[in-house]
């Protein structure tokens, strides 16, 4: 996609209502230190307009940005980071999931995982709170320029191994740097024009 213009259309926290938008949302969760607001700044081909901190756990809101008028990226809060507290854990968890419950044009969940390690007890946790909610995500494998190339397949491995994955789950290795992945992302966001399950099975 050709990228004519970004607008972080949309905030919310913990007491905000989720927008109705009409047009498709593409969800993106991963923990704190992962590389999210690196991976929707290179998506939406712009350096630094979703803020990256070297502080983890920054993301404390429901970010919505529109792409060209034609659709939404979604930044979830950052999970797993060791000095938020339990409290505010737990309000950003509630977040997340009364989002992926209430959206009815959320079309995908995109989960990212540092490609260096295993997936942690947050990452599979995660993975299956998402699977719960009526979603194959999408595995996004970041930082894929720190590790050799021919560890490439190893990692991946370990990490299908970590979430238990299935052999139809789609896994990308993604590199902010190189902007691996990045075309690969965008031909799913472009191509999924179908409701998530969930929608398809609410009453």
């Amino acid at each position: 996609m050709i990228i004519k213009s970004v607008n972080l259309e949309t905030v919310c926290g913990i007491t905000s209502k989720i927008p109705d938008n009409q047009l498709s949302e593409f969800a993106f969760a991963g923990k704190s230190n992962v590389g999210k607001s690196s991976l929707i700044n290179a998506l939406m081909n712009r350096k630094s307009y979703a803020r990256t901190s070297s502080q983890p756990g920054k993301t404390q809101t429901i970010n919505f940005y529109n792409i060209n008028d034609e659709v939404y990226l979604v930044d979830l809060p950052g999970y797993g980071y060791a000095k938020v507290s339990q409290s505010e854990k737990e309000k950003w968890g509630w977040m997340i999931e009364s989002y992926l419950k209430k959206s009815k044009v959320l079309r995908q969940v995109f989960l990212l995982v540092d490609i260096r390690h295993e997936p942690g007890a947050n990452d599979k946790q995660m993975y299956e709170w998402i699977v719960h909610n009526g979603y194959r995500p999408i595995i996004i494998a970041t930082k894929a320029d720190k590790i050799k190339r021919s560890q490439l397949q190893k990692q991946l491995k370990l990490i299908r191994e970590g979430l238990g994955l299935e052999k139809s789950d789609v896994m990308i290795p993604f590199s902010a740097e190189t902007k691996q992945g990045r075309e690969e992302i965008w031909e799913y966001l472009e191509g999924a024009d179908q409701p998530g399950e969930n929608e398809l099975s609410s009453e």
